[in-house]
């Protein structure tokens, strides 16, 4: 009796699955019978077989001072827009309040540009409980002369 329903239920797998697109995730589970194994189809409904993908890239912000626990942060990545003039920097932070932008000093000298991010918690997350994840952040620092051939130094690594 056994034989003949599994062999009734692999049939029935076999027909429903017929035709599936490739871009249709397929799901396996484990029979019973260690000798067999069960695949099953998932289909989504909606119109499409995978989640929306979440916006990607950096999270722009601007400091909002005043934060307490205040200390110096390393950045990733610094790119000058065509004419020189800003930077864009960007890190990775953790979410708001309890990471938060509070300053960035910008050191301009002939030969480099160094730029230090502060952050620290807004003074008003004192009692918040805060998810321990990574986010990529990114502001825009004007500088006082184009950049022109200077190096840009993160002023937190020295």
């Amino acid at each position: 009796m056994m034989t003949a329903t599994l062999a009734a239920g692999s049939l029935l797998l076999t027909v429903g699955c017929g035709n599936v697109p490739n871009d249709v995730p397929r799901a396996t589970a484990m029979s019973p019978n260690p000798d067999h194994a069960v695949t099953s189809t998932i289909v989504a409904t909606g119109g499409t077989s995978s989640p929306t993908a979440p916006a990607t890239g950096p999270s722009p912000t601007r400091p909002k001072g005043h934060t307490i626990n205040t200390h110096k942060v390393r950045w990733e990545k610094a790119k000058p827009t065509r004419d020189g003039r800003k930077i864009k920097v960007i890190w990775w932070s953790g979410v708001e309040p309890c990471t938060v932008l509070d300053h960035v000093k910008v050191r301009e000298t002939s030969k480099r540009v160094t730029i230090t991010l502060y952050e620290g918690t807004a003074a008003n997350a004192r009692d918040v409980a805060c998810i321990e994840i990574a986010l990529q952040k990114t502001t825009t620092v004007k500088l006082k002369s184009p950049l022109g051939k200077r190096k840009i130094v993160d002023g937190a690594r020295s």
